[in-house]
């Protein structure tokens, strides 16, 4: 029984994220025309993908070489233990 309450827990959870995203996009897409920026990291093993404009780039490249940094370093020591 609590694995049901988890599946309806996680899929109302996707909902609302989906809805959230769905009403910011008709904000800005009518807002008061002000910019948006952002950035993101997808991370293909130590391989980072950066991609975004202004301070939200900035922050996921430092984010993309610690991870990056953090998966050699666990990769390393995996191969030792």
């Amino acid at each position: 029984m609590r694995g049901e309450h988890l599946i309806i827990a996680g899929t109302l959870l996707i909902f609302i994220g989906f809805l959230l995203i769905f009403i910011g996009t008709l904000l800005s897409a009518y807002g008061s025309g002000s910019e948006v920026e952002g950035g993101g990291v997808i991370m293909i093993g130590p391989i980072p993908i950066v991609f975004g404009t202004g301070r939200g780039a900035t922050l996921a490249i430092v984010l993309a070489i610690v991870l990056m940094i953090l998966w050699i370093i666990g990769a390393l020591l995996m191969r030792r233990g």
